[in-house]
């Protein structure tokens, strides 16, 4: 049997992200829109990315002996990647993110409108 479309590998290929955990990022689309947070988790993989006091849910969990109480719990839920943008202080507006490559071979990210580039803590 012949296969049509993509290659397995190019199916299996890991899925980039300029985001980042701990980055502050701006909500573009969605019932959120135009509210700011700091990204708690991002699994590029499902290509959502979990923003902190943003999108919650309510989680009924059952008493366990890590939760002995149980009930209902108010968390974060995921948003699609492409409905968050990264959001730039200097400016205060969401902007797209490019890399730059400096003299000594380091990348780094900058914003596209304001040029300033983002500090990555590590």
């Amino acid at each position: 049997m012949r296969r049509t479309g993509r290659s397995i590998a190019s199916s299996m290929r890991s899925k980039k992200s300029k985001l980042k955990k701990g980055d502050t990022v701006m909500v573009i689309a969605g019932r959120e829109r135009g509210k700011t947070g700091n990204i708690l988790s991002v699994n590029t993989e499902k290509g959502v990315v979990t923003v902190e006091r943003l999108n919650m849910i309510k989680r009924h969990t059952k008493p366990t002996q890590k939760n002995r109480q149980g009930g209902v719990i108010d968390r974060e839920g995921p948003l699609a990647i492409s409905n968050v943008m990264l959001y730039s202080e200097s400016v205060q507006k969401p902007s797209r993110v490019g890399i730059r490559v400096l003299d000594g071979g380091r990348k780094v990210r900058f914003f596209k409108k304001s040029e300033d580039e983002i500090l990555d803590e590590k």
